[in-house]
């Protein structure tokens, strides 16, 4: 797991426990979501990165109740835009994200996830969304499908 300096309101980090012990986060957040700077339309934007690689997974949007979701149950939950709800991530898929460590960047408007994903993070199959990069050619497909998006998702997408 990445070091941290200390423990404060940026960088929460859950105590070890069973998965059935209650939240191993802070009980309250409003510390914490007094230093967060959501937009117009109540969202942050939030970074997932696997914990023990560095890999960065995935964006998504949360708002204050998915935060506070997040924060309750250590599993990642993140507001859709298209679905205007709460969606936890794996709850079609089973590729659920486990809260490691969260983390706020130094204006308060974007939120860093350390997570641990089991499976795949994107609904393409992928480990990562970030699966093409820009070469001198155009766009390259640099990671390969590694679970077919029908078997995980059936005609939805996580």
């Amino acid at each position: 797991m990445p070091e941290t300096d200390q423990k404060s309101e940026e960088s929460l980090q859950p105590a070890t426990g069973a998965e059935s012990s209650p939240s191993p986060w802070k009980d309250d957040p409003s510390a914490l979501l007094r230093q967060i700077r959501f937009n117009d339309d109540g969202l942050v934007p939030a970074i997932a990165v696997q914990f023990d690689s560095g890999d960065v997974l995935m964006m998504a949007w949360m708002n204050e109740d998915a935060l506070r979701a997040t924060l309750a149950e250590g599993r990642v939950c993140y507001w859709s835009r298209s679905r205007r709800a709460l969606w936890r991530k794996g709850e079609t898929s089973a590729q659920v994200q486990r809260l490691i460590e969260l983390r706020l960047d130094c204006d308060g408007d974007t939120l860093l996830l350390l997570v641990d994903q089991a499976g795949v993070a994107c609904h393409t199959g992928r480990r990562s969304c970030f699966y093409r990069a820009w070469r001198k050619d155009g766009l390259e497909t640099i990671l390969d499908v590694q679970a077919s998006p029908e078997d995980l998702y059936g005609s939805g997408s996580d």
